[in-house]
C-alpha cells in the first residue's frame, strides 16, 4: 500500500493569529505607530529649520540623512541584540534610545544648533531602527508564516496612522508658530519633544511588565507551503546544506528593493510641504495639514492592501502599486496645478504596502536566519539618508522636477514584485 499523502492546509484555513498572542500583537502594533510619528515629524522639521535656522533645501535634507543614516549604523547591532536577548528586550532598548534622543532636543534647542539637532535625531533614530529590526520579525512570528504578509500590512496600517498624527502635531505646534518664532525661537520644538520623550519612556515602563508567551519560529521552511507554491514539483525533499543568507537571491533583491523604496519615500516626504508652498501657494501650516492627509492616504492604502491580499498575491499587488507610482511621479513633475498635487497625494496611497510587503517577501523561508535577515533589511532604510539630499539639489531650482528621481526606484520595485521576489 502507498502511504497516505500528507494533508495540505489551504491558505483560507490559516488564522490571522492565535488568541494567546493577541495582547502582545496589540502592543507590537502600537510600536509601528510610534516610530512613524517620529519619522514624519522629521519632515515637518525640514521646513521649520529652513525658516528658523535658514538652511537650504538640500542641507535641510540632512535631517533625513541623520534619521535614516542611523538605520545603517544600528541595523546589525539591533539584530545581534535581539538574537542574544530576545524580542522583548529589543523593544525596550529601542524605546529607551527613542526617549533619550527626544530629550536631547532640549539642549539642542537651547543651543540653536542644526548640528546638535541632527545628533539628537541620530540617537532617536537609533531607537527607531532598533524597534523596526525587532517589530517586523516579532509581528511575523505571532502566527503562521502564511499569514505574515497580512499581519505586517495590518501593523503597518497603524504605522500609517502614526504618520498622519506626526504632521498634524508638527503643523499645529511647530509650523503654526513659525511666524511667531521667525527670530530663531525653538521653544515649540523643545516642548514637543519633551512631551514625546516622556510618553515613550512611560510606554517602555508599561511594556516591561507585559508577559510575552513562548514563540515558535514562523519562518522555518514549510514543505507543505512550498509544495503548494510548486517549489518541489511533487517531492518533499529539502536541500541538505543550508544556504548562506546572501545566497538567497530573493533576500538580496528584497534588500535592493527596500533601499530604493525608502529612498523614494524619504525624498517624496521631505519636499511635500515645499511643493505645496511653492507650486500650490499654500502657507506652511496649510501644507502641513495636507501632509497629514497625505499620510492618511498611506494608512488607507495599507488597510485596502491588507484586504486585497486575500484575493491578490502580495507580489502582484506590489508590482501594480509600483507601476502606478511611476505614473504619479510623471504627472507630479509636470507641475499642472491641482492634477499634479492630487497625484502627489496618491503617491502615498500606492506607496502604502511597499515596505511591509517587500520586508515579508524578503524573509520568507529563512528559518533561523530570520533575525539576521531582518536586521540587514532594516539597514536598507539607509536609502532614505541619501535621496533627500539629491532631490534637494534639484529642488533648489525646481521642486517639481525633483520628482523625476523616484521613478527609478519604483521601476525596480515593479521588477521585484513581478519576478525577483521568487524563492529559489
Amino acid at each position: 500500500m502507498q502511504p497516505a499523502a500528507p494533508a495540505i492546509t489551504t491558505p483560507q484555513a490559516v488564522s490571522f493569529t492565535e488568541r494567546k498572542y493577541v495582547p502582545t500583537l496589540i502592543f507590537v502594533t502600537s510600536l509601528f505607530m510610534l516610530w512613524a510619528i517620529a519619522i514624519t515629524m522629521g519632515d515637518v522639521l525640514n521646513k521649520h529649520f529652513q525658516n528658523v535656522l535658514h538652511v537650504s533645501k538640500a542641507n535641510s535634507g540632512l535631517v533625513q540623512f541623520s534619521i535614516f543614516g542611523a538605520y545603517a549604523v544600528m541595523g546589525i547591532p539591533a539584530g545581534l541584540f535581539m538574537k542574544r536577548f530576545g524580542y522583548k528586550n529589543g523593544v525596550l532598548l529601542g524605546l529607551g534610545l527613542y526617549a533619550v534622543g527626544a530629550f536631547l532636543f532640549v539642549p539642542a534647542a537651547n543651543a540653536g544648533s542644526f548640528g546638535f539637532f541632527r545628533g539628537a535625531l541620530f540617537v532617536l533614530a537609533c531607537g527607531l531602527a532598533t524597534l523596526e529590526a525587532v517589530a517586523h520579525p516579532f509581528m511575523a512570528v505571532l502566527g503562521d508564516q502564511r499569514t505574515s504578509d497580512q499581519r505586517l500590512n495590518f501593523a503597518q496600517s497603524f504605522n500609517g496612522l502614526g504618520a498622519m498624527v506626526g504632521p498634524l502635531l508638527g503643523s499645529y505646534f511647530i509650523l503654526g508658530g513659525s511666524a511667531a518664532h521667525a527670530s530663531g525661537d525653538l521653544s515649540s520644538v523643545k516642548t514637543m519633544y519633551t512631551v514625546i520623550g516622556s510618553v515613550i519612556l512611560g510606554i517602555a515602563v508599561a511594556f516591561f511588565f507585559v508577559k510575552v508567551p513562548p514563540l515558535a519560529d514562523a519562518h522555518a521552511a514549510d514543505t507543505h507551503a512550498e509544495a503548494e507554491a510548486g517549489f518541489y514539483s511533487g517531492t518533499a525533499e529539502v536541500a541538505p546544506t543550508p544556504k548562506g543568507l546572501l545566497q538567497h537571491r530573493h533576500f538580496v533583491w528584497a534588500w535592493v528593493a527596500q533601499f530604493l523604496n525608502v529612498a523614494a519615500q524619504g525624498g517624496t516626504w521631505a519636499y511635500f510641504i515645499n511643493y505645496g508652498v511653492e507650486k500650490m501657494h499654500f502657507s506652511d501650516a496649510v501644507a502641513g495639514r495636507y501632509f497629514a492627509l497625505f499620510m492618511g492616504l498611506m494608512m488607507t492604502g495599507r488597510f485596502v492592501g491588507t484586504f486585497l491580499m486575500r484575493f491578490i498575491a502580495p507580489a502582484k499587488l506590489l508590482a501594480t502599486f509600483a507601476l502606478a507610482n511611476v505614473v504619479m511621479c510623471l504627472v507630479v513633475a509636470q507641475s499642472w496645478g491641482w492634477p499634479s498635487f492630487i497625484c502627489l497625494l496618491l503617491i502615498n496611497f500606492f506607496f502604502s504596502i511597499m515596505f511591509p510587503t517587500i520586508f515579508s517577501l524578503g524573509i520568507k523561508n529563512l528559518g533561523p536566519q530570520t533575525p539576521q535577515a531582518s536586521s540587514v533589511l532594516v539597514m536598507a532604510v539607509a536609502g532614505g539618508a541619501f535621496f533627500p539630499y539629491l532631490m534637494g539639489k534639484i529642488a533648489n531650482h525646481d521642486i517639481a522636477a525633483a520628482y523625476y528621481l523616484p521613478i527609478i526606484c519604483y521601476a525596480f520595485i515593479f521588477l521585484f514584485g513581478a519576478r525577483l521576489y521568487k524563492v529559489r
